[in-house]
């Protein structure tokens, strides 16, 4: 009977603790993040890259990446918004279609770029290696939503609310052996790129279209 009782409680503070996210809003999306915390969230390597201010996740530091883990079931069709804003000369991402691994960028899915003023030429909004956006859309010290969509082979990609990356993967597609780069299913990651980058991120949510 303890035992039993044990687990009833455990789901009760498991329940209460996803509580937040369970719901979709009124246009159907599901809080990721809840503002306060990395619950639903795994850090790779180097955790001093990551923390939360004013409601914000911030990204500052040596290589990391942050993968959502608060859904066990893979994300293939959906809508992702998260509302982003970059210090000057800063780089950063949104991982999709991803999987945890314990080091080095990640190898699956795509990464929707996050970079106004660095030095890589591949604007905020580029998919990259696969769309490059270089022409620059927003400004730093401003927050702005990065939207992705992806549905079938179509990716897209809107800042605001401006279509920069309309793709359709071509049938013949082969997945990379360095970054894969290939329409599958996965799962969500922000990116921490240097000591010299800051990318704060909130009001993260997706809504699954399948």
């Amino acid at each position: 009977m303890k035992s039993f009782l044990g687990l009833v409680a455990l789901a009760i503070v498991s329940l209460s603790t996803l509580g937040w996210a369970a719901e979709p809003d009124k246009d159907g999306f599901i809080q990721l993040f809840d503002g306060k915390s990395f619950d639903g969230w795994k850090i790779n390597e180097s955790p001093e890259s990551w923390k939360i201010k004013d409601g914000a996740i911030v990204a500052n530091g040596s290589r990391s990446h942050l993968f959502y883990v608060g859904d066990d079931k893979p994300f293939t069709n959906f809508e992702f918004r998260a509302d982003v804003k970059t210090e000057p000369n800063s780089n950063g991402g949104i991982y999709f279609h991803t999987k945890f691994q314990p080091e080095g960028w990640p190898k699956y899915g795509f990464e929707a770029q996050v970079n106004n003023t660095q030095g890589d030429p591949k604007r905020t909004g580029s998919l990259y290696g696969v769309v490059d956006v270089l022409e620059k859309h927003v400004p730093d010290h401003e927050w702005y939503t990065e939207t992705v969509i992806v549905k079938g082979k179509r990716i897209i990609v809107k800042i605001n609310d401006k279509v920069v990356v309309d793709y359709t993967e071509p049938d013949d597609k082969v997945a990379g052996a360095d970054f894969t780069r290939k329409i599958d299913k996965g799962t969500f990651a922000l990116q921490a790129h240097d000591p010299g980058s800051t990318v704060h991120f909130k009001n993260i949510r997706v809504k699954r279209l399948d």
